[in-house]
């Protein structure tokens, strides 16, 4: 017994969009780097998978800081990871330390030749285990790469979903109520379009007091975004929603009694699945795109966050003396869009209405 079905038209969408191989093999390859990037204590971090040390079994990766002394050190603060192997190495013993296969986290400031400054790639003759070199300030770019990569995803799909809400839910109203709800609903959309922005961006930024945390201000960032950007799906919805009210299905349910919710939840909603369906991809795109030229600007996500913009932003400024920066942030940003561009082209091209419909 089959706890969970699909809808034999969604089986035939989901096939095409299998066949499709380019958009196919993207999605396998970003679901496979998110679904990496959830793990990435385990796979980039300066702190020690599992140490064994006089008998006993610590787990640093997600418990809490060890002091040095724990492990035979004379400071109190964090141990360092990479030292206490090698020193174990030396001495032996029976204890052992494993290491993630990247040892810099994101955050870490390694010095080059006695001081912070960019160090190459080590494949370009730079320290062992920076393979994509180091920043202005020491720190590892791959590290920094790969959690800047799930924070972006992340910030990118919590936009899609709340831009997502908002615009369905008021394009809906805006479609099935027409007359005065719909004329007032798109002048003050107008209005509302017309609002810059940029400056509203850099006017909130400025009045933010530095001791708000780093979350609280990716959240305040998260929502600006989303409060100017809305308004298209809006019009997608509202166009729709005239579209489907006008079936037959629509005038039938009326007549059966369904109140306007039942209606657009149970009847209207679903006929322009394909509309929200072929439009995600590419708002994750927009949103990935608007969160790096906001961090290249500086009005972006607070400091010290890993950025493919902030990394930009460094390379532009180092693209003589350290050209690896500005070459690796923008491969990575270029990669990330190129799959979720694949994606949603497949999408688009399975989910088309003109193939696939629910109303015959």
């Amino acid at each position: 017994m089959k706890l969970f079905t699909f809808n034999p038209l969604t089986v035939r969408k989901l096939r095409r969009f299998r066949s499709i191989q380019r958009g196919y093999f993207s999605f396998l390859l970003l679901a496979g780097a998110i679904a990496l990037s959830f793990f990435g204590e385990l796979l980039v971090n300066n702190r020690a998978l599992v140490v064994s040390y006089e008998g006993r079994w610590y787990f640093p990766t997600y418990g809490a800081n060890l002091p040095g002394k724990t492990f035979g050190f004379d400071y109190d603060y964090d141990t360092n990871y990479r030292d206490l192997r090698e020193r174990v190495r030396k001495e032996g013993g029976g204890h052992w330390v494993l290491m993630p296969p990247i040892e810099y986290s994101p955050f870490e400031n390694t010095p080059y030749a006695g001081v912070f400054k960019p160090a190459p790639p080590s494949w370009m003759g730079g320290p062992a285990g920076h393979l994509l070199g180091t920043d202005t300030t020491g720190r590892d770019i791959f590290a920094r790469l790969f959690y800047g990569f799930r924070i972006a995803i992340l910030f990118a799909f919590a936009f899609m979903v709340l831009t997502y809400v908002v615009g369905i839910a008021v394009g809906c109203l805006m479609g099935y109520f027409g007359g005065i709800v719909d004329l007032l609903g798109q002048r003050l959309i107008e209005i509302w379009s017309n609002i810059p922005f940029l400056y509203m961006v850099i006017i909130l930024f400025s009045v933010i007091p530095t001791t708000v945390g780093v979350p609280t201000r990716v959240g305040i960032l998260l929502l600006v975004m989303v409060m100017f950007s809305w308004t298209s799906m809006t019009y997608y919805m509202r166009t729709a929603t005239y579209r489907e009210k006008a079936r037959d299905y629509t005038a039938a349910a009326v007549v059966m009694g369904a109140g306007p919710a039942r209606i657009i939840f149970s009847h209207i909603l679903p006929n322009t699945i394909s509309t929200i369906v072929t439009f995600m991809p590419f708002t994750v795109v927009s949103a990935i795109t608007a969160i790096t030229a906001l961090d290249f600007l500086g009005f972006g996500l607070p400091p010290p966050t890993p950025s493919m913009g902030e990394l930009l932003k460094q390379g532009t400024q180092t693209l003589t003396t350290a050209p690896w920066i500005v070459s690796s942030a923008f491969a990575a940003l270029v990669f990330v869009l190129i799959l979720v561009t694949f994606i949603g082209e497949a999408v688009r091209e399975a989910f088309d209405p003109k193939k696939f419909t629910t109303y015959q």
